[in-house]
């Protein structure tokens, strides 16, 4: 792999290397608040909506004690709709609401409130899928976020992120990106990829840089 690559990986890392989880105020790790957190997040995210403002709702969510699947089942329509549009989340709320209701209460019917057993339970993707208002942007969301703690989805870099590494000049392949960072950071790279696909003047500070 060549030095220049690696450079421009480093100049990802530095300047856009946040992961959304982490914007959100979610401390991910394979447990089950946290999961759930990502879960809202990739929801959120997935809408046609700036992610800064999907970031704020969640955040909005959490703030308001919606943290786990029951806390968010038991909150009234309202008391959802309320936070989201603290946040901003505005276009999508009575609708988002709605969904979340109906999403927390499946992860607590068929998961007991714990995704972990999600993953144990067969085809990630589909079992995904099947949690409302998770479609399959939402999945991507997701498992870029959580291949840190759930290492057999790694390399994980979804359409979104390989636009990503074409604009900055990096190879368009999940394999040739993973040689380019530790493996703790692969969820940093992702999430910068994806800031680089959607923001050109990111992409042009990334370049400058390397």
């Amino acid at each position: 792999m060549s030095d220049k690559n690696k450079s421009v990986a480093r100049a990802l890392l530095d300047q856009q290397g946040t992961t959304f989880a982490a914007e959100a105020g979610i401390k991910l790790r394979d447990t089950p608040g946290p999961l759930y957190q990502l879960l809202v997040l990739a929801h959120l995210l997935s809408a046609r909506i700036s992610s800064d403002i999907a970031v704020a709702a969640a955040r909005a969510l959490f703030d308001a004690g919606m943290r786990d699947p029951r806390r968010m089942a038991e909150a009234t329509w309202q008391q959802r709709v309320d936070a989201l549009g603290e946040g901003g989340y505005r276009r999508y709320d009575e609708r988002t609401s709605s969904q979340l209701g109906e999403a927390a209460e499946l992860v607590n019917r068929e998961y007991g409130g714990d995704l972990r057993r999600l993953r144990e339970a067969g085809d990630v993707k589909k079992l995904l899928q099947g949690v409302k208002g998770i479609g399959p942007a939402g999945v991507n969301i997701f498992l870029r976020e959580v291949q840190g703690v759930w290492p057999e989805f790694a390399p994980y870099f979804d359409s979104k992120a390989l636009d990503g590494a074409e604009r900055v000049g990096l190879p368009k392949s999940a394999r040739s990106l993973e040689g380019l960072v530790a493996g703790k950071d692969l969820p940093r790279l992702a999430a910068a990829l994806v800031r680089v696909a959607l923001h050109a003047d990111a992409a042009r500070e990334v370049r400058a840089a390397a």
